[in-house]
C-alpha cells in the first residue's frame, strides 16, 4: 500500500512538473535583445531607423538604437538625446496612426 501511494504521489508531482514547464514554454515570446555594453557616440537623428527600449526581463536597462545602415547601438536610459530621439519618434507614430 505505501509502495501504491509513492507511486500515485511521485506521478502527480511529475504531471504537475510537466504542466508547469509547457506553460512557461507557451509564455516565452522568443529571443530578447539586451544590452551589455553601452555606447557613448552621438548618432545624427537622419542616421537612426528604430529605437527601442530593451526588454523588462534585461538586466541592464536601456534603448538599442538601429540606424539607416542597419547597424546596432546600445544606450543607457539616462542619454539626454536618445531619451529625447525615443519620445519624438513614438509620440509620432502615435498621433500619425489616430488621423
Amino acid at each position: 500500500m505505501k509502495t501504491l501511494c509513492l507511486s500515485l504521489g511521485m506521478l502527480l508531482l511529475i504531471a504537475c512538473c510537466c504542466n508547469a514547464m509547457t506553460q512557461r514554454l507557451k509564455n516565452n515570446t522568443g529571443p530578447v535583445e539586451c544590452c551589455y555594453k553601452f555606447s557613448s557616440v552621438v548618432i545624427p537623428k537622419k542616421n537612426v531607423s528604430e529605437i527601442k527600449m530593451t526588454h523588462s526581463s534585461c538586466m541592464l536597462k536601456g534603448f538599442i538604437l538601429k540606424t539607416v545602415k542597419g547597424r546596432s547601438f546600445c544606450f543607457r536610459e539616462s542619454v539626454p538625446w536618445v531619451l529625447e530621439a525615443y519620445n519624438q519618434m513614438h509620440n509620432h507614430e502615435g498621433s500619425s496612426q489616430q488621423q
